[in-house]
């Protein structure tokens, strides 16, 4: 049914038999729990949710159509058998010198990836940079592993930053402590992710750090990435003296603003001066 839609046009609707179709949508990078969770609070589902939860990475992300009398247990159930197909399909076509030794451990990488970056342009380099350190011996040191690690798959609360003291955590999931990946995955990876991971950019680098606008910037060698780290540091501390610029201007233009009374005795406009 059309938003707007006139009781006329309900009417005609149902009386063509056709089906009211209802969408459920799992997006790239929610962990299991979240993901069950979106499947439990859609009302037009039917029935209880399962008595297990599935393995992490196990869910694909898709958007699920369906009708009045579908259950949650279908819901999970589709997702599962889809998810099983896709990373089956794709690992059949992964680069033959990957640094991975199962299955599970691609799945694993792609979803580290995923949470890494929401570019699509990038995800490839991502992956790369990954399988390079895992090809030298060299820790991941992924901070969406560190995050999965102290909250699980409830997620981070929005409020909560990574504090220096979370790196050094001991945690199984902590990359920036444990060599290797980490024992499960960390959230579902969408098949653009997955894809990063199987076929990889041919490239040397081994870090990437944040470039201020939503992307990263690659480096092969640690002085080229500790000169990315200052100038990302530099574009941070910039921004952060133009916010606190702003804000006291702000600040200074809602006190003019709010003195609405002439000076006393054309005083300075000091209360306590004028009082005395």
């Amino acid at each position: 049914i059309k938003p707007q839609a006139s009781m006329r046009d309900i009417m005609e609707l149902l009386k063509s038999g056709k089906s009211v179709m209802y969408s459920l949508t799992v997006p790239e990078g929610l962990t299991v729990e979240q993901a069950l969770q979106r499947i439990a609070d859609q009302a037009a589902l039917d029935g209880d949710m399962p008595g297990t939860i599935p393995p992490e990475g196990s869910l694909a992300t898709d958007t699920l159509r369906f009708t009045r009398g579908a259950t949650r247990q279908q819901m999970v159930e589709k997702l599962l058998a889809d998810q099983k197909k896709l990373v089956e399909e794709v690992w059949q076509r992964r680069a033959p010198d990957l640094p991975l030794a199962s299955v599970d451990d691609f799945v694993t990488l792609a979803s580290i990836v995923e949470k890494e970056t929401g570019k699509g342009d990038e995800r490839s380099r991502v992956a790369a940079v990954f399988l390079n350190r895992l090809a030298k011996g060299m820790r991941l040191q992924s901070d969406p592993t560190i995050i999965y690690g102290l909250f699980g798959g409830k997620g981070k609360p929005a409020d909560r930053p990574i504090y220096q003291s979370d790196i050094k955590k001991p945690t199984p999931y902590n990359t920036y402590l444990i060599n290797g990946l980490p024992p499960t995955p960390i959230a579902n990876p969408g098949r653009a992710a997955l894809e990063a991971v199987a076929n990889p950019s041919k490239t040397d680098d081994l870090y990437f750090v944040a470039d201020g606008t939503g992307g990263h910037v690659f480096a092969a060698t640690l002085a080229e990435h500790n000169e990315n780290v200052a100038r990302y540091r530099a574009l941070q501390k910039e921004l952060a003296d133009e916010a606190a610029k702003a804000g006291a201007a702000k600040a200074d233009a809602a006190k003019v603003e709010g003195q609405t009374d002439a000076p006393v005795d054309g005083g300075d406009g000091d209360a306590g001066a004028a009082a005395q």
